[in-house]
């Protein structure tokens, strides 16, 4: 059975929150390096762009996060915005 826009977005939950708490300085970064922080925002913002680009290919494939209503979506998108802004100014 194929897994749900919901169940998908699930999945990216801890990326959003992990993105977040690098931004907002609470997340355990101690002993990083700015590169390796800025390293483990960039795996978690590829992460949410995968996601948020899932769309089916038949039937029984991957559900339609593009194209699911953007208010599903909301966090996600953001995150992806924080954590390239993130980087950018680091």
């Amino acid at each position: 059975m194929a897994q749900t826009v919901t169940e998908c977005l699930a999945a990216g939950a801890d990326s959003v929150t992990l993105i977040d708490e690098v931004k907002a300085g609470t997340h355990n970064v101690t002993g990083m390096t700015q590169a390796e922080i800025n390293e483990l925002v960039q795996r978690n913002v590829d992460h949410l762009e995968i996601i948020l680009a899932y769309a089916p290919v038949d039937g029984d494939d991957t559900p339609n996060v593009a194209g699911a209503a953007d208010s599903k979506k909301t966090t996600h998108v953001a995150a992806v915005t924080t954590g390239t802004d993130y980087i950018a100014a680091n």
